[in-house]
């Protein structure tokens, strides 16, 4: 019985050990996230062409192509996604960023880290 107590508690200590750390991985870089500066973008002062940006925050790390045609945005396209990427949201962003034609845009509700870190890397591109 006693063997039986000891392996259960192992059990437990392991459990809580892997509970940890998942929630240490799921939060890594969310405080930065949410306070992400966006600084906009202006699209008439570049060249036709396409830019690579990136943005680094743990899962929320990714990875975007924009194209310029025009003086315009007219593509934006993900190379890398986030960790748990939310189809609709990017793709909802990526309209508005396209409409907008700036980075200066609301974030999708329920998304906010998410949409910073796309909003950054798109900035990143187009702001070398």
């Amino acid at each position: 019985m006693k063997r039986l107590l000891k392996i259960a508690a192992s059990i437990l200590i392991l459990i809580a050990v892997i509970c940890a750390g998942g929630i240490f991985y799921i939060s890594r870089g969310l405080e930065e996230g949410q306070n992400l500066a966006l600084n906009g973008v202006d699209p008439p002062s570049l060249s036709d062409g396409t830019y690579h940006g990136i943005y680094d925050g743990g899962r929320w790390s990714n990875e975007v192509n924009v194209t310029i045609t025009n003086q315009q945005i007219s593509e934006i396209e993900v190379v890398k996604d986030v960790r748990f990427p939310k189809p609709e949201v990017t793709g909802e962003l990526i309209s508005r960023v396209i409409q907008e034609q700036t980075t200066a845009i609301d974030a999708v509700s329920g998304s906010t880290v998410t949409c910073k870190a796309y909003l950054k890397s798109i900035e990143n591109a187009l702001n070398r």
